[in-house]
């Protein structure tokens, strides 16, 4: 488990992040189209894991901002923004704030990306809902950099998380 805390109050994860150098573990996520995304469908892309609680939060919506401006600047990259938010609340966000180059992704139908890479709050207000966290993937599927965001409030380090990939 890991602790992580809102507004400086503590509450758990149900694990930890993956290790670096290890394999990323595999994920099937639904798209807003309601289709099924696994991470074999990015094979040989760099992937961008930007995970967080709901993007119907200040702080949540801010780093699919972030990341969708990066996002055309990067390489053979791929972001994918993950939450347990209903896919219709996720194309609804992205039409109004017109973003385009990342892709929402929701663990809504059984919570098992959530459990696998350890994000999925076990207790508190957020309960169920997944721990503010960035996961990047090589080409090879193995996991190149991590970070559990200590504080739920706070933005991940954009600048470190980029700099990972060059």
């Amino acid at each position: 488990m890991a602790t992580v805390t809102l507004k400086g109050n503590p509450f758990q994860t149900i694990g930890t992040l993956p290790s670096l150098n290890t394999k990323a573990p595999e994920f099937n996520l639904v798209g807003g189209n309601l289709a099924d995304n696994t991470l074999a469908s990015y094979k040989g892309k760099r992937v961008i894991l930007n995970i967080f609680p709901s993007v119907d939060t200040p702080t949540c919506a801010t780093s699919v901002r972030h990341f969708n401006q990066d996002a055309s600047k990067l390489e053979n990259t791929v972001v994918l923004c993950i939450s347990r938010d209903l896919p219709f609340a996720q194309v609804r966000f992205c039409g109004a704030e017109g973003i385009a180059n990342v892709e929402m992704l929701s663990d809504f139908r059984d919570g098992q990306f959530g459990k696998d890479y350890g994000v999925l709050f076990t207790d508190g207000p957020l309960k169920g809902l997944l721990s503010r966290s960035i996961v990047i993937i090589d080409e090879e599927g193995t996991v190149i950099y991590t970070e559990q965001v200590a504080e739920t409030a706070d933005e991940p380090n954009y600048e470190k998380a980029i700099a990972a990939l060059k």
